[in-house]
């Protein structure tokens, strides 16, 4: 029986440096880019070390999607850790380089089962800690919870986002404003601003003009 290959362990330097490069091209021009030649190259190592450190592909991808999730999840613990920390997931979740990566997992994973399932997870891991956050703040404002279920409000936050990064990236941006306007207002009415920070506004506001 042939040994089995071998797979770096997962500190090693030069396969964060193909992680980082293989992301950049995905970011840059698809997921469709990311060859073990283009990949090396980027990383400015030899394209053999791609299969040293990765068993195929699959793996790469995976380890990919593995770091932006811990990466993610770092992230959102300070972002909840806010002041305004629903404002601070919204302003999270229209990162058009975040949006970008995220549709480039969907079409991947469409002739790839396990690239599938794994982008799964992840996103069923994130809406656990978007909707537990959600209901902590509609408890806290004391906001209908059977009217404005956290889980609904979830992914109708998740939606818009994805959609105005998507279409701005197009191009298109009808309606853009007015759907901002109203998210805002929405927002505001969850998580006032805090006397804190209103304070100096309103200090600035009523101290009179110079000269």
């Amino acid at each position: 029986m042939a040994a089995p290959r071998r797979v770096a362990g997962p500190d090693a330097k030069n396969r964060g440096i193909l992680v980082e490069a293989a992301e950049q091209l995905m970011l840059e021009q698809g997921y469709s880019a990311v060859t073990a030649r283009r990949v090396a190259e980027r990383a400015g190592l030899k394209f053999q070390l791609v299969h040293y450190y990765f068993r195929s592909m699959d793996d790469l991808f995976l380890a990919i999607l593995e770091r932006r999730v811990e990466s993610a999840v770092e992230l959102q613990a300070d972002l909840l850790r806010a002041d305004r920390p629903l404002h601070a997931l919204w302003r999270f979740g229209t990162d058009p380089a975040d949006v970008r990566i995220t549709l480039e997992f969907v079409g991947l994973s469409v002739h790839r089962p396990v690239i599938r399932a794994a982008l799964a997870e992840a996103a069923e891991r994130f809406r656990a800690i978007q909707t537990e956050t959600l209901t902590g703040i509609i408890a806290a404002a004391g906001v209908d919870a059977e009217r404005f279920p956290a889980g609904a409000l979830a992914v109708m936050l998740t939606g818009v986002a994805r959609t105005l990064v998507l279409e701005q990236a197009i191009g298109m941006d009808g309606g853009h404003a007015e759907a901002l306007t109203m998210i805002e207002r929405e927002l505001a009415l969850l998580e006032p601003e805090t006397r804190e920070a209103a304070e100096p506004v309103a200090a600035e506001a009523a101290e009179p003009p110079r000269g």
